[in-house]
């Protein structure tokens, strides 16, 4: 297929893909379940990790899945959503679902959906019909791990059709309210969907109450449940602006001077998790992980978009703290990086608790910048700016994230740091705006 071809016939596929959001998002396990039925049950050919929780999920994901790389292995990792790229969903040791493949598993899912409507099911959704597609692909592709996000909660979530060889839940805040519960507990119920039985659980919840949820689901389908942060323990050495070094006493062994490029004091806990995941494969499932797969693993991973510094002068720091815990590991994050000024530019959705991560984020700026996330969800985006202007400082609305991160970086001064945060649907717009802002420069 030609170059122009090519692209033209790809643009087609996503489009198709794109498009069946109008379905929106719609809860439940039957219509994937049936999809992939008639795809051969491609999930059941997996051997997989699957990653929940509120904040550090994709994180984790990563860490664990560049281990498992570092050590050897082929892996496959879906995660959501994208920054740039809608292949960026679905990878294999790093490079993206080539063009070609994503085109061709598409026109085989397009007949399945049409006789799935046409039997008298609902449509599957969007989400459901990426998941399928990241399953038969992986399947496709002989993998020997799969590492899978869950999209939104867990126990109803499109990729809890996976029996995994491990459950991973990162940690369990308040977010998603409108579909998972009102409070901790409720939300926890739904993120411990993803245990089953003859699996292993590992958490790095922390709230009491949330470790009572986890600790009884796994009671429940008898399967043993680690905690991290007391089976497995670490200690930050030193944390500079682009890397942070640890200590980590594991399951199994001790790590001494880890080296991490994700930055902030929660990516030790994700980094600890992610860790505690390998030694559990090595003990239980036989899988072979070398000490220095770990340390380069860890060492050699990347995952844009979170606390990521993408120019040193003048300091521009990316960081996707879509919600309260987001913003708090944000703001403690935040006095690592030197400056004299801040420049806070920030878009965030609807149904995130705008009025917290402000009262978090506005006081450590001296201008604020606020923009809209490109999302139906993104209601009355400017609510934001009347927040900030509470705390006193300088607001600016601008409604399109390209035009207010330019506005934001002719604000910053050589010794000054832009930070971009909230909505990843923002990031980024934001973000590629950035860079090639900085090409120019």
């Amino acid at each position: 297929m030609k170059s122009m071809e090519l692209e033209q016939t790809y643009q087609a596929s996503l489009d198709y893909l794109v498009n069946l959001t109008t379905f929106g998002m719609n809860f439940g396990l039957d219509r994937i379940r049936e999809l992939l039925k008639r795809l051969g049950n491609p999930e059941k050919k997996l051997r997989v990790v699957h990653v929940g929780g509120t904040n550090g999920k994709g994180s984790t994901t990563v860490m664990i899945a560049r281990i498992l790389r570092e050590a050897g292995y082929k892996v496959g990792v879906f995660t959501s959503p994208h920054l740039h790229d809608y292949r960026e969903r679905m990878t294999i040791n790093g490079q993206m679902i080539p063009k070609e493949t994503m085109i061709r598993i598409i026109d085989d899912l397009r007949p399945h959906l049409e006789a799935m409507v046409a039997e008298g099911f609902e449509h599957p959704t969007e989400f459901e019909v990426s998941t399928a597609l990241a399953l038969l692909y992986f399947a496709q592709e002989e993998i020997d791990y799969a590492l899978i996000e869950v999209g939104l909660g867990g126990a109803i979530d499109s990729t809890n059709v996976v029996t995994p060889l491990i459950s991973v839940i990162t940690n369990v805040a308040m977010d998603h309210m409108d579909y998972l519960g009102p409070d901790l507990v409720s939300i926890a119920k739904v993120k411990a969907g993803i245990i089953k039985p003859e699996s292993l659980v590992v958490t790095a919840a922390q709230n009491p109450d949330v470790i009572q949820v986890l600790r009884d689901t796994a009671q429940a389908n008898s399967v043993p449940l680690y905690l991290v942060g007391e089976d497995v323990n670490w200690e930050s050495i030193w944390s500079g602006e682009l890397e942070q070094e640890f200590d980590l006493v594991g399951l199994h062994s001790t790590y001494y001077k880890l080296r991490l490029h994700l930055i902030g004091l929660h990516q030790l806990r994700n980094a600890a998790t992610a860790v505690t995941v390998c030694e559990l494969l090595q003990s239980n499932y036989g899988v072979t992980i070398p000490r220095e797969a770990i340390y380069a693993g860890l060492r050699n991973v990347e995952w844009p978009g979170r606390l990521e510094l993408l120019s040193l002068q003048p300091k521009i720091l990316l960081d996707g703290a879509h919600n309260v815990d987001g913003a708090q590991a944000l703001a403690e994050a935040l006095p690592l990086y030197s400056r004299e000024r801040l420049i806070l530019c920030f878009g965030m959705l609807a149904d995130k608790e705008r009025e917290k991560v402000v009262d978090m984020l506005v006081p450590m700026a001296e201008e604020v910048i606020v923009t809209r996330p490109n999302s139906p969800r993104a209601g009355d985006w400017t609510s934001l700016g009347r927040l900030a202007e509470k705390h006193g400082c300088p607001v600016q609305c601008i409604e399109d994230p390209k035009e207010a991160v330019i506005y934001a970086l002719s604000r910053v001064g050589e010794k000054d740091m832009l930070c971009v945060t909230g909505s990843l649907y923002m990031l980024a717009d934001a973000r590629q705006a950035l860079i090639e802002a900085l090409k120019k420069q």
